[in-house]
């Protein structure tokens, strides 16, 4: 839904695994954290979606934690979603 598909690589032993972004600009890599990490509320990761409030619902009905589509009128509708470890996502769609 999300977009990625299968890992380009997945290094489980190393800690890793990288995403394509879809593009040229480069990948998207997840990795293991060190001991006493917190999750960031100031950095977070923003993906395309065609249609964010569809995806909100899609999200919920697989038990992920969504808050509810907002929208900046004139440019675009997001929401935030939470992974298991409460790194917090957003998605994005046209407002």
């Amino acid at each position: 839904m999300l977009g990625f598909g299968r890992p380009v690589y997945d290094l489980p032993d190393a800690g890793w695994i990288e995403f394509s972004s879809g593009g040229a600009g480069g990948n998207v890599a997840v990795v293991l954290a060190e001991s006493g990490w917190v999750p960031s509320t100031g950095t977070t990761l923003v993906l395309d979606v065609e249609d964010c409030r569809a995806a909100v619902d899609e999200l919920r009905r697989r038990g992920v934690d969504c808050e509810d589509a907002q929208v900046f009128p004139g440019f675009v509708t997001y929401a935030s979603f939470y992974d298991p470890f409460g790194n917090r996502l957003q998605m994005c769609s046209p407002a």
